[in-house]
């Protein structure tokens, strides 16, 4: 009785770390490639508007899914994902999210973003995912020496003029 006792108390007090371990790292991955909390601020009142061309950026769509056809039937739009390879001191322009939500997921290297509602421009780092919703408006620096990867994935409208390419 007392082994079982002492087995059980151990295997609880080594569940009970487990979770204390996997909260803290929920803690640091829901925060990492975000907007440092304190530094939110109100759209537009943070990072300035940046360039409005690409530079040494390649952008290749990967795969896409009209969501029509599927059965959440959100007509007009596109599940789509696209590699984005960012050479040294490469940029991805100003754009804006209101109508376009997506995740970037930081495969390699590292960039900065400038987002119109943080007060602080946010490094990300290889591992991060940085979760681009409506009210952002951003755009991307490499400022490393080597070339960054991410992958993109959003819901992006289809059947407009817009470029499939569009940052």
């Amino acid at each position: 009785m007392h082994f079982r006792n002492l087995t059980q108390h151990t295997l609880w007090r080594r569940m009970a770390a487990a979770g204390v371990v996997a909260a803290a790292l929920a803690a640091t991955a829901a925060t990492a490639g975000e907007c440092p909390a304190g530094s939110r601020v109100a759209d537009g009142k943070g990072q300035a508007m940046g360039p409005t061309q690409p530079k040494d950026v390649t952008d290749v769509v990967r795969a896409t899914t009209d969501l029509a056809k599927e059965p959440a039937m959100i007509e007009g739009r596109q599940f789509r994902l696209r590699q984005l390879e960012m050479k040294p001191g490469g940029i991805v322009p100003w754009h804006s999210h209101d109508n376009r939500p997506a995740m970037i997921y930081i495969v390699s290297g590292e960039v900065v973003e400038y987002a119109s509602n943080c007060a602080v421009p946010i490094v990300h780092k290889a591992g991060d995912v940085a979760p681009e919703k409506n009210g952002t408006s951003h755009w991307w620096k490499n400022t490393g020496n080597t070339t960054a990867v991410l992958i993109s994935v959003d819901l992006f409208p289809s059947g407009s003029k817009m470029d499939d390419h569009m940052m």
